[in-house]
Parts: structure tokens; sequence; C-alpha cells
């Protein structure tokens, strides 16, 4: 009996019909990877589930993938362009070649290139990137400029510009840009198996980044990317020498194990320091988890009130990380901050000198976190102040959360009270020295930026009548500049000519009314 196996068309319609059948099985794969990703990233957020939610979180996606897009279609243009000059080069070296002296001009030409090379990384190693420079004191620092894909926050606004404003000039646009773009491919381009494994949207969720230019070297650009975990994030650091932009560092930095100590030097104002303790429970206890509080007390009025506040909150938080210490001397932050630094007996830890009016955020904690370096860099956070919240927006049930109200104020350039250092316990006495009320710490590297996520809460200011006329009057101008912005001020200013304006609209429309 003869065996008939089946004939070449039998034997393709069934190998289309497999393809087909995996295709469907990739395809739907494909959704339901899609799917778990997009639900994951919502749970993760934390945020609420609404349809504006996912809006906003599908426009950043877009966005992250258009700049996606860009960067690789750049980067195909670039290949091109560099692949035609090379064969260009190639054809010219080689056509140099056969007329007998080529030989000398293509050496010229590398030796040129090379010299670019060497000005470049001159550059680099001349600026302040990879290591900092010794300054006489805080004042001297050249401070950065904040930014995120959307916004940028700017120290120098003048009369028309923003705390928190979109990169107006085109030309800054454009750099930004590039400099996403880059940090986006370096991303996406793993240079071991171990980054391979790290997903695209893992680390493009919040990216944000500081820049700074030193006039004589180029720009800095230094990026951090959030992980998966609240701990987790990926620095890159990407510098200008007034050329083409280069990929200095690109590294991976987890901050689970650096504890903070906040210390806070205090006298009475005791309900500032409630207010004070209720952000301290909502941040540091319950979200942060790895900080201790230090109170250095001046004075024996209202110490119990203060002692008070710390036993509630570790009995309603289950909180143990805290000292009180009392001083029976007049108030002096100095003092406070040096007492406060000195009763620390644990290990090397985190210091941020902090103020009982201050606010911040989880996020300012990692940020202090990521810019300092133990015994070497110091963070000088310019935080942002407050305008009278009552005056800016009319009553206290118009007035937003504090990290809503970049707008309504000004960023506190001026100041350097609020500081975040690690360095070794054991030297203390000689890497810090305290006086008259400022701390001089004795470093390689300082590091100013604006910080969305650290607030000077406004509070009313007092003018002694015993002051001199002088003084005085700078301490009326210093409560004007914290009361609202100069066109505010100027608004309540005219607000007599205002009223009338409208009272006089106000009689027209009554004496001419509109006709049906």
């Amino acid at each position: 009996m003869e065996l008939i196996g089946p004939t070449e068309r039998e034997k393709g319609i069934f190998l289309i019909r497999v393809l087909v059948l995996l295709c469907c099985s990739l395809s739907l794969l494909y959704v339901m990877t899609c799917t778990g990703a997009v639900g994951t990233g919502g749970a993760r957020s934390g945020g609420p589930t609404g349809v504006q939610s996912y809006q906003v979180l599908l426009q950043e996606r877009e966005e992250q993938h258009h700049l996606h897009i860009s960067s690789l279609k750049k980067q195909i243009a670039q290949l091109k362009d560099a692949l035609q000059e090379r064969s260009q080069q190639l054809k010219g070296v080689q056509e140099s070649l056969k007329r007998g002296g080529g030989l000398g001009e293509a050496q010229g030409a590398k030796s040129q290139q090379a010299d670019l090379q060497e000005f470049l990384w001159s550059q680099l190693s001349k600026a302040e990137v990879t290591a900092g420079t010794r300054l006489p004191s805080e004042y001297a620092v050249v401070p950065f400029e904040s930014f995120t894909l959307q916004r940028v926050y700017q120290l120098e606004m003048g009369l028309t510009r923003h705390p928190e404003e979109k990169p107006v000039r085109k030309d800054k646009r454009e750099a930004l840009g590039e400099v996403l773009e880059m940090a986006l491919h370096s991303l996406n381009t793993p240079s071991s198996q171990q980054d391979s494994r790290s997903a695209f949207v893992s680390y493009v969720s919040r990216p944000s980044g500081v820049t700074r230019t030193e006039k004589d070297k180029g720009t800095l650009y230094e990026l951090t990317f959030r992980g998966e975990s609240s701990t987790e994030f990926r620095r890159l650091v990407l510098f200008r020498p007034f050329g083409p932009l280069m990929r200095v560092k690109n590294e991976r930095v987890n901050t689970a194990n650096i504890p903070i100590n906040i210390i806070v030097p205090l006298s009475r104002r005791t309900d500032k320091f409630k207010h004070f303790m209720h952000n301290f429970r909502e941040v540091c206890v319950r979200q942060d988890g790895r900080v201790h509080l230090t109170v250095v007390y001046f004075g024996k009025e209202q110490m119990s009130e203060v002692r008070s506040t710390l036993e509630n909150t570790s009995r309603e938080v289950h909180f143990k990380n805290f000292t009180l210490l009392q001083l029976d001397e007049e108030f002096s932050r100095g003092r406070g901050l040096d007492v406060g630094a000195r009763a620390w007996k644990g290990g090397n830890v985190l210091l941020f000198f902090c103020d009982v009016d201050i606010y911040f955020t989880a996020d300012f904690l990692n940020t202090c976190r990521l810019n300092t370096q133990p015994g070497k860099k110091v963070f000088y956070p310019v935080l942002f102040s407050q305008y009278n919240p009552t005056l800016i927006y009319g009553s206290q049930d118009h007035i937003p959360a504090v990290e809503q109200q970049l707008t309504r104020g000004f960023w506190r350039d001026f100041g350097f009270g609020m500081t975040c250092f690690d360095i070794d316990i054991k030297g203390w006495g000689a890497k810090m020295s305290t006086c008259t009320g400022s701390t001089s710490i004795a470093t390689s590297w300082w590091w100013r930026a604006p910080s969305r996520g650290l607030f000077h809460l406004w509070h009313e200011k007092q003018c002694a009548d015993e002051l001199p006329p002088d003084q005085y009057r700078m301490c009326m101008q210093s409560k004007a500049m914290n009361e609202a912005s100069h066109g505010q001020l100027g608004m309540l200013f005219f607000r007599h000519e205002i009223e009338a304006h409208l009272r006089k609209q106000k009689q027209q429309q009554n004496s001419n009314p509109k006709k049906s």
C-alpha cells in the first residue's frame, strides 16, 4: 500500500495558518502588556483614577514618545550626514594620495580634529562638573535654574518674568529639547545586560533637571529620573562647552540608606511649631520614614507645650526618632544649630538646618540626598517665599494648597539659612564653625538651585518703634517685599482711582440702560 504525503499547496496553506495564529498571539500579548503597564503606572502614582488623571498621564506619555521619536529621527539624520561626510573625506584623501601630496593634508585634518577634541575636554576639566572649586563664602556660588518637561524655575525674574513659567526664548527651548533627547537616548541605550532590564517607562515618568552656564567654560545640565521605587534614581550629567553636547555621567543612585537629621532652633512660637509638626508627621513619618528631628529650645517659657506636642506626635504615629534640647540662653539660631548638630551620637548622617516656618515635601528630602556628598558637597536650596495669602487670594476659603502657590511669591535667593550637608561627625569641630547666626562649612563643592518642594510660609513682619529711622525704613521695605508682587502692590496703591472708575462706569450704565 503506497502512502501519499501532503502536496506542496497543502504545506503552504498550513504554514500560512501557523503564521496567522502566531501574529494574533503576539498582538494579544502586546495589548495585554500595554494595558498592564498603564494600569501599573496608574496604581504606582497613587493619584486619582478619574478621566482627568488618565488624560494627564496620556499627555505625558505622548510627549515622552514624541521626544524619543524625535531623538531617533535626529540620530538617523546625523548618522546619514556623518556617513556622507566620511565618504567625502575618504574620497578626498584617495584623490590627494593619487596626486602624491595628500598624506600631509590628511594628517593635518586629523591633527585639527584632535586639537578640537582636546580643547573640548580641557573645557570640561576646568568646569565645575565632576569636581567643585573652593569659594570664599556661600555668596560666591553661581546658582542653577531648575526645569522639567513643561516648566522652568528661574531666579532672575525682573518685573515681567515669573517664578514658574514655560521657557520663552526659542534658543533655550531648543537647547533643553536637545538635552532631553540625548538623556532619553542614553536611558534607552543600555551599556550592560543589567541596564537592558530597565523598561523605558520606568525612568521617564517625572524627569527634572538643573542647568547652569559658566561664562568662560560652557553649560552644565544635570537630569534626574525617578525609578520604579521612591528611593531609586538615575542621574545623567551633560556638558556643552560652547560646542557639541557631551555626555559626562550616567549613574544609578539609591537614597534608601541616607537618614536625615532635621535641626530646628526654637524660642516660643508654639503655634507655628504645631503647624510644623503637622507637616512633619505627614511628610517625614508617613511618607519618608528616614528622618530624625532635633529641636533646640531656648528659654523655659512655653517649653512644656513644645514637649507636649512632641509627645503627642510620638503617641499618634509611633515616632521615637526625636531629641529635645533646652538652652537657658537668649535665642541664637547659629548657637542652636551648633548644639543640635553636636548632640547627634549616631553614625554618618545628612544634616538639614531648618526653621519652624518652613514647609517641605518628601521630594525635597530626596533632593537633599541627591545633591549632597559627604565632606565634599553642600546643598543650599533656594526656597520659595509666599506672599500674604489673604492679600493675594482675598479670603481663607480661596487659598490653594502650598504646593500650588509657585506663582504667588518669589524665590528667596538672598537667604542661605536652609542648608543640607553630609559630613563626618567625628571631625566636626574642624569642619564647621558657626558665627553671627550663619554656618560656614569647609567644602569644595557648593550647590544652589530653586527647590520646588521647599516653602517659606508667610508670617507678619513687625518693625519695632525703637528702631532708628534708617533701620525702620529698611524693615518696612522688607515687609513690603514679602506682602505682594510689584503689580499687586501697585493695584493696592491705586485702589481709590480704580474704585472711582468703577463707580463712574456703573453710573453710566444706570443712566443709559440697554434697550431690550
